[in-house]
Order: structure tokens, then C-alpha cells, then sequence
């Protein structure tokens, strides 16, 4: 059995050390060295090594005290193997447990084999492969298809063919380093076993604002690395079949990356002279084979005419999104996106005007409602706008945007201040002189942002999903927080480091202005609730992986109304308030005047102070109920699965919330038949809760936020 060197650079990956680490040591083929350049790591990560180092004999650790780069600790490694054969390993990953032993199996006396290559997000999931299922393919003009993300892993070489070429990494780059190294080793091949089975699990990092890869690494600097190593292979004595497959690479990386970059003018005085090198080394009747267009947009950086490439420049990014709107699905969203590119955004912004918007402009609600009507009745001077895809009768005199109407691009293209309580679409491209207050929507108990581990939401992944929530978040100017847990909590997980307004939830004012049996009494004729019984409201919230589509997610209502009504009808009425994102209406006709289907009423404020207890689950509304001190009741049927698998918690909520956490209907009516041995049951945990998370809130904060912003 020859022995295998695993080449494993590690920088700061402490994280999945521990499962990539078993992947390799557990492998079928046992005779296996394991070569680990600890690349200037920290702490945390060093301990583990030097722990795994003594653990194994195998294991041989050599660290640098500052870090040198992948390539350079890929090509150290090379030099301190004993093996005759060489696998480089990145130390994020995850190997099957027979992918070393089916390479071997399959070199025979080749200088190269290729092993199949995954790219997931998987924290617990690992592929099980069934020997004798796919085999091997012969790899001859398509080899190239073999390298996967411009990466060198899941080769195995003879460490003889990799000297004799001296084939190095490159170690004048961070990212691409590899291709100076894979490109030349598979290049004069003519042909290449590949082991389909053979499988390699590349991890798709779960926080690429925090924790990225580097694939995941600034696009700008990412060009300037392509193109440093395309002009490092271009002075190799590679074959023409090679020398067109990098040319090829030039171009695409250009037409995919590079002209998305160039939408910034800056970052053409950034990379042009790099380009302009690259690109007179490109053959010219390879060049010819390319579309006019294409060949037109270059023809000023082979000129190395800057000025001149961009005025081309910028009339061909207009005529590649003319074509994409041709191309468009949903032509008219298309031609009004456009429309706000490359018209409203230059005109100027207008003064006094200002854009609300709540929970995507499903509702007039929450403190975007509340900041507005103080403004109305404050602020004679300024002009509004809200978005509402239904039609409502506002106060004072706003218009009304629809979503993709002209009004409503226009007026967030030129409104001075932004008031929302959610993300913005993606398209939004904030101005400099415009205010956007960010008011969020509830104190979290869930995981939000970045603090997610893994997303479970239709329509995206876990790195989109951050990507796109932080460039959001960095559009904001002010974030509101209600008390000091959420302003800690918001502030990391959202990647926010501006002015967080420290005055609580302007939408919570109410629980403080109004709470007097007057106005409750007059809410309870206003929602033909009835004056001589309690109010139950049950408040759930939605769950990530139950939907129909993006966008539409489904609940399946686990609490037994019928029986309900049969304990607690003749004292009690219960009014339904699902979450916003949650698609379905419940059908409550049999239940006669005993259930209340708010779920579409508008502010929730208002049925806090007509209800006496709270049923809800992980939903963050028991922070705002708290505000009353009235009993909550949490009604937890899937704890086990939300807290571990789709978001986790902050707080530990068995020890921590001002209520028992509840999983059969049954349990629901005991506490409510009981509930004031229930009240002074939690009493001490309840005032903890409340002073911890309810005392910035006084009736003030729309006052105060108004005098921050506006």
C-alpha cells in the first residue's frame, strides 16, 4: 500500500476542523501522512491542531507565525511530503470515506487522477457513496470541465510527475492561486481518468461577511488576482489547446465579473492597466471568434485608451441592460426597473419627502404608522408617501404607492427620508443625501442575520441571504432598538455600526398612552368584541421551512379550538393573529362568536390592550406584551425542532420567559383555568424580564425619534 501525503493549508477554520479532520483521518485507505501548515491561525485554531497532532501520529504540523498565503503553504507542503502520491486538502471540507482509497485505486502509473467534487452549505449532512454505482469517465478535450472553482483539490498526483514539471502554486495572489499549478499539471495530458464516485465536499461558507472563503472575498480584488495569474500562465511554455482554454477563461471572467464591477467607474482606473496586459496577450483570431460587441467593448483597452473605454463603457452597460429587459420574464417590472436606474435616480432629490413603508407594504402598521401620524399632526412641512398594495383611508393627506407602480420607483428615487420596518428590495440603491431610518419589527428571541447558522428560506441559500442582508443593512442610517439586549443583538447580527436610537418601539407607545379601561373598552366595540368576556390572543409565528413558495408560507393551526370553546367559552373569546408572511386564512365559521381572525387588522398594539393573556410561540410579540405585565403563555409544540434546526434561540427560553412553555392543548386551558396561581407563580421571573427588556419603553419613543431624524 503506497503511501498518500495529504497536503491540508489551515487559516482560522476552528469551526470545522473537528468533522473535516475525521473525514480524512477515518478514510478506508489507511497509509496516509497528513502534511498541516497552520498558516498563521489564531488561538483558537492553533490549540486544535497541535491537540489533533498529538492525537495522531500521522499528523505533522508545521506552523508559520504570520500567515503566508495558500499557495505558499500548498507549495511548503509539497516539499516536506514522503508520499508517492500527493491530495491537497482545504481544511473547510469534507470527504466520503473511501474517496482517498478510489483514487488510488484508479491511478494505476497516471500522473493525475480526478475525483467528483460537491459544492454544499451542509453542516450535519454527509453523502454516503455505494461502490460499483458510476465508475470512471476518460477525460481528453474536456478535461479542463475538471477543474472545479478554479481549485486543485480532489486531484491525486504522482509526486515524481509534479516535480519533474516543477508545478507550483502561485504565491503572488490569494485567490486563483491554484490555476498556475492545475492549469500546467493537466494541460499536456491528453487524456485523465475521472472516478465519478470519487466524491469531495467543498463547504460553501455559512457567514461570508465574517467568516468568508475566498471565493467569497472582494470582487475587485478577486480581478486583480485573475488577472495577475492569467498573466503568470501566459509567460508558461503551455501547449495551444492550453493557452486557449485561459484565453477562454480571460474572456469569461471578463463578460461575467469585470463588466458587473465596471458599472463603478472607479473601478475601471483600478484594474485597466492590469486588463489592458492581459489582454494583448490574448491571440487575435481568437478574439475574432467572439461577438461584435464584445470585440468593440476591447478594442479600447488593446488601444490602452482609458477615456475612451469609458465612454464605450458606459453606453454598452446601458445596452446590456436594454437586453436583458428584452429577455425579461416580466417585461413591464423590467422596463420600470430600468426606468429607475438610468432616470429617477439622476434626478434630484426632493426635500420634505417621505417614503413609509411597513412589513413590504402589506399593512399600514407598526412604527412606521406610529412616526407618520405624529409627523401629520407635527411636521406641516414635509410631504408623504406610503406603500400599500390595498387600499386604506390614511390619515392626513399621503399618496399611495403600489408595488411596481411609477409612484412608487419615483418616490424611492428622490425621497429624502426612508421609513421602513423591513428590507427594502434589492434593486433600492440609497443616496447620500437621503435619511433612511430602519425601525425593525420586534425584539429577537430568534436567530437573525448573521447570527444564523443556516437559512431555510425558499428562493435563496445561506450566503445569499447574508450577502444581501448586509448590503441592505449597510443603506441604513438609524436602527431603532427597544432595550439594550435588542440594541447589542441587532447592531452584530445585522453588520450595523451607525446611530441605533436607544428609545424603544415608537409602535409600542400606545401600551402606555392608551392602556386605561376607556379606551379598551371603546377598542372592544371598534373590533365587535364582546365588553363582559376576557380575550385570549393567540400570536404565532411563522416557520422558515413551511411554505408554499417564496414568499408564501403555510401554518397548520396545533391548537384544539373546539375544545377551547368547550372549557373556557362561557369567560373567554380568542382572537387569531398570525404572522404577516403566513399565507393561509383560517376558516372559523364553526366556532361561531368565540374566535376573531385579526390576523389582517393593521395594528397589533390594539389587540394587546384588548386581550388579557398571550398565547404565542417563538414570535418576538411577547416582548411588547410584556410591556403590560399581563400573563403570557407559550405554546411550544416544536421546540426541539425550531431551536436546533431552523433558527435557534438567544435566550434559553426554559429559563428565561415570563410564562411555562405548553405542548398539548390541555395544558393551554389548565394554565388559563389557573391563571392566577399562574401569575404568582412567575411574578419574579416576570419583573426580571421586564426590567431587562421593557424599560426604555415610557410612551416617548415616537417623540423621540422624530426629534433624531427629522
Amino acid at each position: 500500500m503506497e503511501k498518500v501525503s495529504v497536503i491540508i493549508p489551515v487559516y482560522n477554520t476552528e469551526k470545522y476542523l473537528e468533522k473535516s479532520f475525521a473525514s480524512i483521518l477515518n478514510q478506508t485507505y489507511t497509509n496516509l501522512e497528513l502534511i498541516v501548515i497552520n498558516d498563521g491561525s489564531n488561538e483558537a485554531t492553533t490549540k486544535k491542531l497541535q491537540q489533533y497532532a498529538k492525537e495522531d501520529n500521522r499528523i505533522n504540523l508545521f506552523e508559520f507565525p504570520n500567515r503566508q498565503g495558500v499557495g505558499h503553504a500548498r507549495n511548503f507542503g509539497l516539499t516536506k511530503s514522503t508520499g508517492k502520491y500527493i491530495y491537497y486538502f482545504d481544511s473547510d471540507d469534507y470527504l466520503s470515506e473511501n474517496t482517498i482509497d478510489l483514487l488510488v485505486t484508479y491511478i494505476n502509473d497516471d500522473p493525475v487522477v480526478s475525483g467528483g467534487v460537491r459544492t454544499t452549505h451542509f453542516l450535519n449532512s454527509y453523502a454516503v457513496i455505494f461502490d460499483g454505482l458510476f465508475k470512471t469517465n476518460k477525460m481528453t478535450g474536456n478535461r479542463f470541465n475538471l477543474i472545479t472553482r478554479n481549485a486543485s483539490v480532489n486531484f491525486m498526483f504522482r509526486k515524481d510527475y509534479l516535480l519533474e514539471n516543477k508545478l507550483i502554486h502561485s504565491e503572488n495572489v490569494e485567490v486563483f492561486s491554484d490555476l498556475t499549478f492545475i492549469v500546467p499539471a493537466i494541460g499536456d495530458l491528453p487524456v485523465i481518468t475521472h472516478v465519478r464516485e470519487a466524491l469531495y465536499f467543498r463547504r460553501r461558507r455559512n457567514d461570508p461577511i465574517k467568516n468568508p472563503s475566498l471565493q467569497q472575498g472582494d470582487a475587485l480584488e478577486k480581478a486583480k488576482d485573475f488577472l495577475s495569474v492569467y498573466l503568470e500562465l501566459k509567460k508558461m511554455n503551455l501547449n495551444i489547446e492550453t493557452t486557449e482554454f485561459i484565453n477562454h477563461q480571460l474572456m469569461n471572467y471578463y463578460r461575467k465579473d469585470i463588466v458587473r464591477l465596471f458599472k463603478d467607474e472607479e473601478n475601471i482606473d483600478e484594474l485597466f492597466t492590469d486588463l489592458t496586459k492581459a489582454f494583448k496577450r490574448v491571440d487575435e483570431e481568437q478574439l475574432k471568434r467572439y461577438d461584435l460587441l464584445l470585440k468593440r467593448e476591447i478594442t479600447p483597452i488593446l488601444k490602452e485608451d482609458k477615456k475612451f473605454y469609458k465612454r464605450r463603457n458606459a453606453r454598452y452597460q446601458i445596452l446590456r441592460e436594454i437586453k436583458n429587459l428584452i429577455t425579461a420574464k416580466n417585461k413591464k417590472r423590467a422596463l420600470i426597473r430600468f426606468v429607475y436606474r438610468n432616470l429617477f435616480l439622476k434626478l434630484p432629490v426632493k426635500k420634505g419627502l417621505v417614503y413609509f413603508e411597513s412589513f413590504g407594504g402589506k399593512s399600514y402598521s407598526d412604527s412606521p404608522k406610529y412616526i407618520y401620524e405624529h409627523l401629520i399632526n407635527n411636521k406641516n412641512e414635509y410631504k408623504y408617501v406610503w406603500h400599500l398594495n390595498e387600499a386604506a383611508h390614511l390619515p392626513g393627506k399621503a399618496k399611495i404607492a403600489k408595488t411596481d407602480s411609477l409612484r412608487y420607483y419615483y418616490t424611492l428615487a428622490v425621497a429624502e427620508y426612508i421609513v421602513t420596518n423591513v428590507r427594502l428590495p434589492l434593486f433600492f440603491e440609497k443616496r447620500e443625501e437621503v435619511s433612511y431610518l430602519q425601525t425593525w419589527h420586534g425584539t429577537p428571541l430568534k436567530r437573525l442575520g448573521g447570527d444564523m447558522e443556516e437559512v431555510h428560506m425558499p428562493g435563496t441559500n445561506t450566503e445569499r441571504y447574508k450577502i444581501n442582508f448586509f448590503n441592505e443593512a449597510q443603506k441604513w442610517d438609524y436602527l431603532i432598538a427597544p432595550n439594550a439586549y435588542s440594541s447589542e443583538i441587532l447592531s452584530r447580527a445585522f453588520w450595523f455600526d451607525k446611530k441605533v436610537l436607544e428609545v424603544g418601539y415608537p409602535r409600542n407607545d400606545i401600551l402606555y398612552t392608551k392602556n386605561n379601561s376607556k379606551n379598551i373598552a371603546d377598542l372592544k366595540t371598534k373590533l365587535k368584541l364582546p365588553q363582559d368576556k376576557k380575550v385570549i390572543l393567540y400570536a404565532p409565528t411563522w416557520r422558515d421551512d413551511e411554505y408554499y413558495s417564496k414568499g408564501n408560507y403555510t401554518f397548520e393551526l396545533k391548537l384544539n379550538l373546539e375544545k377551547m370553546q368547550k372549557e373556557l367559552g362561557e369567560d373567554y373569546v380568542v382572537i387569531l393573529r398570525m404572522h404577516y408572511l403566513i399565507a393561509s386564512e383560517m376558516d372559523i365559521s364553526k366556532y361561531g362568536e368565540f374566535v376573531y381572525d385579526y390576523s389582517l387588522y393593521s395594528d397589533i398594539g390594539e389587540l394587546y390592550l384588548v386581550s388579557d393573556i398571550l398565547i404565542t410561540d417563538y414570535s418576538s410579540v411577547f416582548f411588547d406584551y410584556a410591556n403590560l405585565k399581563r400573563p403570557i403563555l407559550f405554546y411550544t409544540y416544536d421546540i426541539d425542532k425550531y431551536r436546533d434546526q431552523l433558527r435557534g434561540f438567544y435566550l434559553d427560553m426554559e429559563t428565561e420567559l415570563p410564562g411555562p412553555l405548553l405542548e398539548t392543548t390541555d395544558e393551554i386551558i389548565s394554565n388559563i383555568q389557573n391563571i392566577n396561581t399562574l401569575r404568582e407563580q412567575y411574578k419574579e421571573r416576570y419583573d426580571v424580564f421586564y426590567n431587562r427588556f421593557c424599560k426604555w419603553e415610557d410612551g416617548t419613543a415616537t417623540l423621540k425619534t422624530i426629534e433624531t431624524v427629522f
